[in-house]
């Protein structure tokens, strides 16, 4: 009986949490329009051409330096991207990057912080689906030297999602519960690695020197 009724619990637990999810994911859009900023990066993925075109809209607007599109597929050329994003060609010669070497959400990070490290940026608008960004923010966070401030989030709404009863809906229900299930799973991840021990500020420059 005991066991029954803790496992009562934790489905509420987890309920709840899903809940909390959900209206962060709704409440994130439309998107607070983010400070000037060193770069962009727009994550692919679902609905990757309207991640791409509120990215190249931001920096039409001025708000950065360069945009990166982060996860490209190595099959698709830059201008099967120009086109699916509709971008000037003048400001997507000049102002894009393409990142082929990321397939998930992980590489999404790692090559954002390679390209920010290359370019010297410290300040980056992070574009991607608004139920992607919760979980976007920790991986960026995860591998970013900086405080959480320089990284500003620029979600794009699910039209699924902005339903007020959006658990009507199988597909809009299946995409939610996935979602927060890998945020919980890379939330508990980065709890656990934060009961590690820490290396002192600027011991990865100083290792292998004398």
């Amino acid at each position: 009986m005991r066991s029954v009724a803790a496992f009562l619990v934790l489905v509420l637990i987890w309920l709840s949490g899903l809940a909390a999810f959900a209206a962060r994911v709704q409440q994130s859009t439309p998107a607070v329009r983010p400070v000037l900023a060193d770069g962009i990066v727009a994550l692919t993925g679902v609905n990757s051409d309207q991640r791409i075109g509120a990215a190249v809209s931001l920096l039409e607007d001025g708000l950065a330096q360069r945009v990166l599109v982060s996860g490209v597929n190595r099959e698709a050329s830059r201008e099967d991207i120009r086109t699916l994003s509709g971008t000037v060609r003048r400001l997507y010669d000049c102002c894009v990057d393409l990142g082929f070497n990321a397939a998930d959400t992980v590489g999404n990070a790692r090559e954002t912080d390679e390209w920010a490290k290359a370019m010297r940026y410290r300040r980056l608008i992070v574009v991607t689906s608004d139920y992607h960004m919760p979980r976007a923010m920790l991986e960026l966070r995860a591998v970013h030297d900086g405080p959480d401030e320089d990284l500003q989030a620029y979600a794009v709404p699910t039209e699924s999602l902005k339903a007020k009863r959006w658990w009507r809906s199988p597909r809009a229900t299946r995409l939610m519960v996935m979602e927060y299930s890998k945020y919980l799973a890379i939330l508990g991840r980065e709890t656990v690695l934060g009961l590690g021990p820490r290396d002192p500020p600027g011991a990865a420059q100083q290792e292998g020197q004398p």
